[in-house]
C-alpha cells in the first residue's frame, strides 16, 4: 500500500498527541493537528480564525449536545448564508483529511479523523486514554492549575470531545468499537504505546 494514516483519538492527559508524533518521526511521514485548520482556510478562502472559533462557538451552544450533524460528505456553495456554519467548517476539514488520506502517509489527531476514514482501507485508528489518576498528574505538569480547577478541567475538556465527536459521527467516542486499536498510556508508557502501533500497522499492512 503507498500511503497509510494514523488517526489518533485521545483522551485529556493521556499522552495521545505526544504520542502520534513520536510514531511520525518514527515513520518519518508528517504529523497533522491544528495544521489541517490552516489548509481548511487555503482551499475554502474562508478565514482561519472562524476555523478557530468554530470549536468555541460549538463549546457555548446549548444545542450542541442534543442535537446531531453526522457528517455525510457533502460541502455547501459559496453563495450560500450557511457557506462559513460550524456544518460547513467541519466538512472543509474533512476534505482536508480526505485529500491526505488519498496522496500520502500521515498521522492525524483529533478531529472525527477515524469517522472521516472509516471507509478507507488505508486509514487505521487509534484510541488512547489512561486512568483518571494519570491523566489529572500529567495534565498538573504541564498547566497552573489548583488540582480541583485542574480535575474540572478535565472532565469538561473530555466532555466536549465526546460531544463533538457524537455531534458530528452519531457515535459514542469512548466506544472501542469505533477504533482499530485502544490502549491504555498509564499501563504501557508512550513508548511502548508506539511500538503497539506501529506494531499493529505492519500486521495490518503486512509491511
Amino acid at each position: 500500500m503507498d500511503n497509510i494514516v494514523i488517526t489518533i483519538a485521545r483522551e485529556y492527559g493521556s499522552g495521545g498527541r505526544t504520542i502520534g508524533k513520536m510514531v511520525a518521526k518514527s515513520l518519518n511521514i508528517p504529523f497533522y493537528d491544528r495544521e489541517i485548520l490552516r489548509i481548511a482556510s487555503d482551499i475554502s478562502g474562508i478565514s482561519e480564525q472562524l476555523f478557530g472559533q468554530a470549536d468555541e462557538k460549538l463549546r457555548g451552544s446549548h444545542l450542541f449536545n442534543i442535537q446531531k450533524n453526522v457528517y455525510d460528505g457533502s460541502l455547501i456553495s459559496p453563495d450560500s448564508d450557511d457557506y462559513t456554519s460550524t456544518r460547513n467548517l467541519f466538512n472543509f476539514q474533512a476534505k482536508v483529511i480526505k485529500g491526505l488520506a488519498e496522496t500520502e502517509s500521515c498521522v492525524i489527531v483529533g478531529r472525527c479523523a477515524d469517522f472521516i476514514l472509516k471507509d478507507y482501507d488505508n486509514a487505521m485508528s487509534v484510541f488512547i486514554y489512561a486512568d483518571e489518576e494519570f491523566n489529572f498528574q500529567r495534565a498538573m505538569e504541564r498547566n497552573s492549575m489548583t488540582e480541583s480547577e485542574m480535575r474540572k478541567f478535565i472532565a469538561k475538556r473530555n466532555k466536549y470531545r465526546g460531544d463533538y465527536y457524537k455531534h458530528y459521527t452519531g457515535n459514542e467516542w469512548w466506544d472501542a468499537r469505533n477504533y482499530d486499536l485502544c490502549l491504555n498510556s498509564g499501563r504501557l508508557g508512550f513508548d511502548k504505546c508506539e511500538e503497539a502501533i506501529l506494531a499493529y500497522r505492519k500486521l495490518r499492512y503486512d509491511l
